[in-house]
């Protein structure tokens, strides 16, 4: 089985805004490595997170969610449902496989829609934008991303989406 995939933005959760590149270093990248998934960069900086960011970070270069352009169609829907502009490609980029989303840009409206059309277990996780990831938000990416790969049980969480604040939402889970 393999390891649930982590969908990283770069403004506002890997890099704080007001932060400038050269800022963040090796310890977030440490951080980051240490979580039990797949790191993935979903990112408008597509390849470019990997020419200037991977490096300070101390990591090596990441696969990359490469953004094609949506029809007016799309856009309408997007725009009727609330989604953000990166929601369809990252479930479709995922493939079904499991995964934790973490953005400053997502809402419950995404996490609904990934809840709906994504058969694997996912975690759209909000990050605050002007502090980006912190102790909080690697516990809760750590947890979820532990129970989904059975390191811990696989008690309860498993799948579950988190409301604005990070905590759990148990309305439902994000797996139909």
């Amino acid at each position: 089985m393999s390891a649930p995939l982590l969908f990283l933005d770069v403004d506002g959760v890997v890099l704080p805004f007001g932060t400038e590149p050269d800022d963040i270093g090796a310890d977030l990248g440490r951080r980051l490595a240490a979580l039990p998934g797949e790191l993935v960069w979903a990112t408008a900086w597509e390849h470019g997170a990997n020419d200037e960011i991977a490096p300070r970070l101390g990591l090596p270069r990441l696969p990359v969610v490469e953004w094609r352009e949506s029809t007016a169609a799309q856009d309408a829907l997007d725009e009727y449902f609330n989604l953000h502009w990166k929601t369809r490609q990252v479930v479709e980029w995922a493939g079904g496989r499991d995964f934790a989303w973490a953005d400053d840009e997502v809402t419950a409206s995404d996490r609904d829609w990934v809840a709906e059309h994504h058969p694997g277990r996912a975690l759209v996780h909000h990050v605050g934008a002007l502090l980006g990831l912190t102790g909080p938000d690697f516990e809760v990416l750590e947890q979820w991303l532990r129970t989904v790969r059975g390191d811990e049980g696989g008690g309860e969480g498993a799948g579950e989406g988190t409301d604005e604040s990070g905590g759990p939402d148990n309305r439902h889970p994000a797996a139909s």
